[in-house]
């Protein structure tokens, strides 16, 4: 993959699954957060090709309360590189015995949230280079038949 394909998709994965600025609560700063493992990988790739630095990262885990913790933490350090004493403190989601979860079982690892520090500027770019994928989308010959 080219660096320009990874910026593309990198920036259209981010503005679909990460956290994004909204008017009820404006803060510009990059967290996302995925079940994913690969979306995962493919989000750091895009981070370190943006020049962000491997100390501006936090990790934590957010994962059923009924789930092997421990299991969940050790995966997600795994993927990320890291020691699980890196990953920042575990979210539990309270069990609801009312609804019936598919994500169950030993492949449930929760998801894991990455967090950008001092991220604001990250953030505008992030905005400019999406709503520049936007523009030249919607651009005349640009393949769009509205």
């Amino acid at each position: 993959m080219t660096d320009r394909e990874l910026l593309l998709v990198g920036t259209a994965l981010y503005w679909a699954e990460g956290t994004k600025s909204k008017a009820h609560r404006p803060q510009e700063r990059v967290t996302f957060i995925n079940s994913d493992p690969d979306m995962i990988r493919v989000f750091l790739s895009w981070l370190r090709l943006l020049g962000v630095r491997r100390e501006q990262l936090r990790y934590h885990v957010h994962v059923h309360e009924s789930a092997d913790v421990s299991k969940a933490e050790a995966f997600w350090a795994h993927i990320v590189g890291e020691e699980v004493s890196a990953l920042s403190r575990t979210t539990l989601k309270k069990h609801n015995p009312k609804t019936n979860r598919k994500n169950v079982g030993p492949d449930y690892h929760g998801c894991l949230v990455i967090r950008v520090v001092q991220s604001v500027d990250l953030y505008r770019r992030i905005e400019g280079c999406w709503y520049g994928i936007v523009g030249a989308a919607s651009a005349p010959g640009s393949g769009n038949r509205t």
